[in-house]
């Protein structure tokens, strides 16, 4: 991780983190804890062999050179910096905790520099790291072991075993030797460029060459032949303060050695050696002044903080920190010694800047966990406990060695009551912000934190456990192992954390990988290993620095032999509810399509929009173009994207909702959870699961359909896809769709298994979009794709979409592409089912700009990855909008429910029939309030300020609404007339102003708020006439209202007859008459000329309407030979009294009769 991420450029400073999703992210800030603990892994990777002392200068140089010229405050670094700037992030803070962890580990870091000059410069530590990396390096090639590795491994045992009285040039064999194998193996690897195994091979070869450049730097009389053995000072591998000394030890007696030598040659030789030694000791003693220099700098960067101003000496308490933008100490303090702030508060009481009482004002609250007394914390968790024993010492039988074993014990038994693995502390958890970074929080064990709530949120971080093998080093190992066996490990060791918390999970979800590296994190686990590992190397060269040896004596206080125990009854009762599942967050689920009005589900990313409601109908809009058609049609519902099965044996077909087919299935489910639509049915035995949703990352929606085969035998089962193409704003293509149609044109990508399509421009100037539509298929056999985009041949002339003449004939799809004149993206493929076998079909729509941005889509979700990732992303996104508007899931599905009615009008939430009756008045008595009258309206009456949590609630609606995509006006009229209708008026405005809405007040699609007594009668009554739903707060709650709304579309009408209704009455063909006149097989004119006389029954019909207009100059009506009809007084356009659908394929109408055999039931 370090190695990775902390380098030039971020100035040689640790970034706070690494997430890897839902987006591959670097956060470029750092704070002082992780700067501190960046330092101290440099210096802890050095301990354990991983780097060389020469690269851990290089480093620490330069990290120490940032830090120096870096602003800050009274000596205090800030806490936060930009680590690309190194500005401070506004706004400008000191926080106490973070100072003491750097300055304890500046003063560490000092100590550990000084004894770097009498460790050897290629001892045994070096080849623990080599050994460490080896395994690593093996465990990622696998089996069969190349033969290099094979060399390799027995070499590291041998080296191993001789490292600690190994001669320099042995040494310097085995170096090399185990570079060259390296070097082998990398070139083997070579052509796996992204796999582990070459990453660690390279890793290997680059531990090796470092460990020769150390050795041939501090003895480069090393790479002479080994003959030159004596003096015998030369053949052992030397610390380097034995190297800086050689100079003078040594050149003596070669110069006396060089002159008796009678050879001109060895004489020369001598000197050559000679020289090498002057080097060494030269360059060994600039490298240790090098080391006492970075030693003065860290301890020049430790000793300017100043504690005074962060203290208050009444409380004798650390503040939590100091606002330097605002000039103001925070008001609140750390007070619990079971806390991170006690290293800080040891620290600057060790430097003489706060008095002793500091220490002893810090609380020592005492509670019982796992039947032992144990100091309380504020949050429960492993980080307040464990954190400062990183650097600081622990002596047994003291309080808070006691309070450490007793606090992990307590984290043990609660993961175990649990059901997870244990390790609890602050941690990121899954919820996302607006920039789909993860958020960060304390987290901890109930029983042992003041903090209230603690047993809602199950969280796992498992550097807790890490923390934990300072403690309890079996247990936590174990922990870790489950936690591997699991796959919470990533790249740069374990994740983040694992979320168990239902309510930040997704429905049917058991847990997510938070999958981020935090810097601090990841350095507090590699000093805990050192601990465990090293045997407590950095508390050592704590222990040494003078000041904190005179201060000791503070860490080791005894336990109280009697003390009140502060009752924590509260918190563990909560901590035993939760045990118990916890109730599943809001959904909607509908076992049935027929509700009276649909039920809708909005998903959004707020550029791509789709609507789906329980029976499958739809629509997907783009900004503002609609891509698909769509009609409100609260009646039969049938507009939208859909999708049909079709067993290709007996050639049954139905779709995988209800919409387009109506199909009744053996099970239904409609199910509507936050970021997601889903609907699952069983037919013909086979399960078919369909899951919808929109890509936060793309303007994409992704239907994801999976087909289980229950029975016993191979099916063979055509999947096909169905949309109508528009491309155009949604009031133009429903003015005049066959206008609307002639510019669009389509073109077959058949290697991509997808259809594009576009509008082609009416004018130079216009930008238009492009449409994609593709289909993949996974887990099973696929025959070859076919396409259409050509409606008419889709549907048939005189069909309908609940059985178009391309699911009754058999064979593929026509193909037909190009300027077709009514546009369709469909796709077939044929899979193969064996029994018990389940295969998925991914069907993508998604927009574009141009045409390249639609490829690279296409290409993008062919990779089933990011297809697969469109769900977790949505639902992530989902919460990030939650958030925005600080609403809960149990809000959004009232609000889903209530936008059934605002885009589907229906009688429920409406004024009822006597106040429609009395309108008199038009649209455009609407402008005068400065609303349009072409967005839905939901009109809110307010009378009582008590109620005022009606208007947060649908204030909050409507900004779900907008950020869905979904355009409402929210009018509010405050109808309180007492003396305070001031007073609510500023409420509702001051309401509206402090959330996300405050910005579109009075504007369209936004809210408009109006005092009713300034409304005219007339204007009210219209305004309860336009209204999609009206609330008002004399019906109570807003979920009473619409359980009221449920209530009222329930009551139906008794139904006329039992008798059974057929309408699959025997067809005969009509025979054309012979008397016609030009007659062409389908109809032909009357002898005297009068009439046109049409014969038509299934598979005899016209190409297409055949119509007869009838009309006066005020009245007039338009017959097809369908039957299918329109009327309209005065104006064919303006003013029609039934609909046109303008439709030739399937003739629709909105007027009929009805012809019912009473006997037989035949209708």
């Amino acid at each position: 991780f370090f190695e990775t991420f902390v380098g030039p450029e971020d100035h040689w400073l640790p970034p706070d983190n690494y997430q890897e999703e839902p987006i591959a992210v670097v956060a470029h800030r750092t704070s002082p804890t992780n700067m501190g603990l960046a330092l101290l892994s440099n210096l802890s990777a050095c301990d354990f062999g991983y780097i060389s002392v020469g690269q851990f200068i290089e480093r620490t140089a330069n990290a120490l050179r940032t830090m120096a010229g870096m602003e800050r405050h009274r000596g205090h670094f800030y806490n936060w910096y930009d680590t690309q700037s190194l500005k401070p992030l506004l706004p400008t803070y000191v926080s106490s905790v973070d100072s003491g962890n750097l300055n304890a580990s500046l003063l560490t870091l000092r100590a550990g520099l000084l004894t770097l000059p009498d460790e050897k410069l290629a001892g045994p530590r070096l080849f623990d790291g080599l050994r460490d990396t080896l395994l690593v390096l093996s465990a990622a090639v696998g089996t069969p072991k190349p033969a290099a590795l094979v060399r390799m491994e027995e070499d590291m045992k041998s080296a191993k075993t001789s490292a600690s009285d190994s001669t320099l040039w042995a040494t310097r064999e085995s170096l090399d030797r185990l570079a060259g194998y390296a070097a082998e193996m990398v070139n083997n690897l070579e052509a796996a460029p992204d796999g582990d195994a070459l990453r660690w091979a390279r890793a290997f070869s680059t531990q090796c060459q470092a460990a020769l450049d150390e050795l041939t730097l501090g003895a480069p009389w090393v790479l002479l032949p080994s003959a030159l053995t004596e003096p015998p000072l030369l053949n052992h591998v030397p610390t380097l303060r034995q190297s800086a000394s050689l100079a003078n030890e040594l050149l003596p007696q070669i110069r006396k050695q060089a002159a008796l030598c009678g050879s001109t040659e060895a004489r020369e030789e001598l000197d050559a050696f000679a020289e090498l030694i002057i080097e060494s000791s030269f360059r060994a003693g600039e490298r240790i002044t090098v080391l006492e220099d970075l030693a003065l700098r860290s301890g020049e960067l430790a000793r300017p903080m100043e504690w005074e101003f962060l203290y208050d000496r009444t409380r004798h308490l650390l503040a939590i920190g100091y606002n330097v933008s605002e000039g103001r100490l925070d008001g609140s303090y750390y007070d619990l010694l079971a806390s991170e702030a006690r290293l800080t508060t040891f620290v600057a009481i060790a430097q003489g800047q706060l008095p002793q009482e500091s220490w002893f004002a810090l609380g020592r609250l005492l509670t019982i966990a796992g039947g032992e007394p144990t100091l309380l914390s504020w949050s429960g968790s492993m980080f307040e406990y464990l954190m400062p024993l990183l650097v600081m010492p622990t002596y047994e039988h003291t309080l808070l060695h006691h309070t450490c074993q007793a606090a992990v014990a307590r984290q043990i038994d609660y993961g175990k009551k649990r059901g997870v693995p244990w390790g609890i502390s602050e941690s990121a958890y899954n919820m996302i912000d607006g920039h789909l970074n993860y958020q960060y929080t304390a987290f901890g064990v109930p029983g042992l934190g003041l903090k209230r709530g603690l047993a809602g949120d199950l969280v796992v971080a498992p550097y807790a456990s890490v923390l934990a093998l300072m403690v309890a080093p079996e247990e936590a190992v174990q922990n870790l192992e489950t936690l591997d066996s699991r796959g919470f490990q990533g790249r740069y060791g374990f994740y983040e954390a694992i979320d168990y918390t239902p309510t930040h999970l997704p429905h049917g979800q058991s847990n997510a990988v938070v999958r981020s590296f935090m810097a601090h994190h990841q350095g507090m686990s590699l000093l805990s290993l050192a601990y465990l590992m090293l045997d407590r190397p950095m508390q050592k060269r704590f222990e040494s620095d003078p000041a904190f040896q005179a201060t000791m004596l503070l860490l080791q206080e005894r336990l109280p032999k009697a003390t009140a125990f502060y009752s924590h009854t509260a918190g563990i009762s909560e901590a035993h509810s939760a045990v118990h599942p916890v109730e599943e967050k809001p959904i909607r689920v509908y076992t049935t399509p027929d509700t009276p009005v649909p039920e809708v589900q909005l998903l959004s990313n707020g550029r791509y929009h789709v609507m789906i409601t329980n029976a499958g109908g739809g629509y997907s809009r783009w900004k503002d173009v609609a891509v698909t058609r769509w009609r409100e049609d609260t009646t039969c519902d049938n507009w939208g994207a859909f999708c049909y099965i079709r067993d290709t044996a007996n050639g049954i077909f139905w779709s995988t909702a209800h919409q387009p087919t109506l199909k009744a299935s053996q099970q239904y489910e409609a199910i509507f959870s936050e970021g997601r639509a889903e609907f699952r049915r069983r037919d013909e035995d086979l399960d078919t699961h369909t899951e919808i949703a929109v890509s936060p990352e793309d303007d994409i929606e992704l239907r994801r359909i999976t087909i289980t085969n229950h029975s016993k035998t191979r099916r063979t089962i055509d999947v096909t896809s169905y949309a109508e193409v528009v491309l155009a704003p949604p009031a133009g293509d429903a003015l005049h769709p066959a206008f609307s149609n002639l510019f669009v044109q389509t073109e077959i990508l058949r290697q991509q298994g997808a259809i594009l399509a576009t509008r082609r421009p009416r004018s130079s100037d216009e930008q238009t979009p492009w449409m994609f539509h593709a289909m993949s298929v996974y887990g099973a056999d696929m025959g070859e794709m076919s396409y259409e985009t050509d409606r008419m041949r889709f549907i048939g002339r005189g069909n309908t979409l609940s059985s178009p003449e391309a699911m009754r004939d058999l064979s593929p799809l026509s193909g037909s592409e190009g300027p077709v004149l009514d546009p369709i993206v469909a796709i077939r493929c044929q899979i193969t089912l064996d029994p018990e076998k389940s295969a998925t079909v991914n069907v993508v729509t998604g927009v574009g700009e141009t045409r390249d941005v639609c490829a690279s889509l296409m290409a993008k979700y062919q990779d089933r990855y990011f297809a697969d990732r469109v769900f977790e992303l949505a639902w992530t996104h989902s919460q990030v909008l939650l958030r925005q508007i600080n609403a809960t899931e149990a809000d959004a599905q009232l609000y889903g429910r209530l936008a059934a009615s605002v885009i589907y009008a229906n009688s429920s939430l409406r004024a009822g029939p006597g106040a429609l009756v009395q309108n008199r008045r038009g649209q455009s008595a609407l402008w005068g309030y400065a609303i349009s009258g072409d967005l839905p309206i939901v009109l809110l009456q307010i009378e009582d300020p008590a109620n005022i949590s009606l208007v947060r609630q649908l204030v909050q609606a409507h900004a779900y609404w907008r950020l869905k995509g979904l355009a409402v006006d929210l009018v509010i009229w405050n109808e309180d007339h007492a003396g305070y209708r001031q007073l609510l008026h500023e409420q509702i405005m001051g309401l509206i102003a402090a959330g996300t809405e405050a910005n579109v007040t009075d504007r369209p699609g936004g809210i408009f708020v109006r005092p009713s007594d300034q409304i005219s009668k007339e204007d009210r009554v219209l305004f309860q006439t336009v209204a999609r739903a009206i609330i008002t707060d004399r019906k109570g709650p807003l979920t009473d209202q619409l359980k009221q709304r449920r209530a009222t579309e329930g009551m139906l009408p008794a139904p006329m007859s039992t008798r059974t209704t057929k309408h699959n009455l025997p067809e005969i063909a009509a025979k054309p008459r012979q008397d016609l006149m030009f007659g062409n097989g389908l109809g032909g004119f009357t002898p005297d000329g009068r009439e046109y006389v049409i014969s038509t029954a299934r598979g005899q019909v016209t190409p297409a309407p055949w119509v007869n207009v009838l009309a006066n100059p005020n009245f007039g009506t338009v017959v097809s030979e369908n039957g299918a009809a329109y009327t309209w007084s005065e104006n064919a356009h303006e003013f029609r009294l039934t609909p046109w659908y303008n439709d030739p394929v399937s003739d629709s109408s909105g007027e009929a009769f009805y012809i019912r055999d009473e006997e037989r039931g035949h209708f």
